[in-house]
């Protein structure tokens, strides 16, 4: 159920409608616009909602039941007006365009430095860097670890550059959001509850993939277990999923991007690097994202693919990552994007 308050309705008219939602056992979730604040009720309690008489208060203008089964990430819910998920300045959703990049994978010092100075340079808006590595053999490597982190800090006290890093345990959590600005959730643990309800009580943006084999509607519950313990910022990532198709890695669904717009208010990034596979279609992939209305992109650039521990064939090269980042920006500008200024 949503409560669309009138404008101009004041604190305690609001308050009010809330605790009179608490009441019958329903969560109330406040959402505040530029001109209008719209409280989300959330439970199995819809019928005693309706049964308060919300339409007859002084401050509220209409009641509108949600018909998704995902309230919080309902498009209904922020009365057609998109989350914007501020990091450091940085903005994606909306009509900004962001790019973060990085290394797959964090490997050394040296090598972070030198990717995260590329980086900035560059003109990236954040960086990526993964500590811990979801593998599909237990063989491979599996990530630094606290050590990574250790150097995903000290890359942003260099670079200043927000860091994005994925968590994969719960018993991880509280170490990876002392570092992490954007705590990254991949299509592996999308569907992971307990840690997604963990994520959303720590408070950090959440960046959420798309799992191999998930449908929207599923992408939008796992991003509602966030958005339920009082975390706004979500954003969402189409990072491929699997097909009958064998000529590549995974299939990039271009097509999720202006439906999920459609469905949610959430921002809506992918990754081309981990569908392409390869390294010389993630620039077309890139453009048709962008092209399609993304609000940014993250993708695997390293100093020296040909070297690196994991996903090197992917990964596109530090010396051509400017040109290439000039090239996305031109497509999402056609698309209506503003582009930020790097660091």
């Amino acid at each position: 159920m949503m409560i669309v308050m009138k404008e101009g309705a004041t604190e305690a008219q609001i308050a009010e409608v809330v605790e009179r939602v608490e009441s019958v056992g329903a969560r109330a979730h406040v959402s505040r616009g530029e001109f209008v604040t719209v409280i989300g009720a959330v439970g199995s309690h819809d019928d005693e909602v309706a049964g308060l008489g919300l339409e007859d208060h002084p401050a509220v203008d209409r009641v509108v039941p949600i018909l998704r089964p995902y309230k919080l990430a309902s498009a209904q819910f922020r009365h057609g007006e998109p989350t914007v998920v501020e990091v450091e300045g940085r903005r994606i959703g909306g009509d900004h365009f962001a790019v973060i990049a990085g290394p797959c994978t964090v490997e050394s010092r040296e090598t972070m430095l030198e990717a995260a100075r590329a980086m900035r340079d560059a003109g990236a808006h954040l960086l990526r860097g993964g500590a811990y590595k979801p593998r599909t053999s237990p063989y491979s490597f599996q990530g630094l670890g606290e050590a990574g982190l250790a150097l995903l800090r000290e890359a942003k006290e260099e670079t200043g550059l927000p860091i994005v890093t994925e968590v994969m345990d719960v018993r991880d959590v509280e170490r990876v959001v002392e570092v992490a600005d954007v705590v990254q959730l991949g299509a592996r643990n999308m569907q992971n509850y307990n840690l997604l309800t963990e994520v959303g009580r720590a408070g950090k943006p959440v960046l959420l993939k798309r799992g191999l084999a998930a449908t929207l509607d599923e992408l939008l519950m796992a991003a509602e277990y966030v958005l339920k313990e009082g975390n706004p910022n979500v954003i969402l990532c189409e990072r491929g999923i699997r097909t009958f198709e064998s000529s590549y890695r995974f299939t990039l669904d271009i097509m999720a991007v202006p439906v999920l717009k459609e469905l949610t208010h959430l921002p809506v990034i992918v990754d081309p690097s981990h569908a392409a596979g390869r390294r010389s279609l993630v620039e077309p992939l890139s453009l048709a994202a962008a092209a399609a209305g993304a609000d940014g992109l993250i993708v695997e650039v390293h100093p020296n693919p040909d070297a690196a521990v994991c996903d090197g064939p992917q990964q596109l090269r530090a010396e051509t990552f400017a040109e290439y980042l000039k090239r996305v920006e031109q497509a999402a500008e056609l698309a209506g994007k503003v582009i930020q200024a790097g660091v």
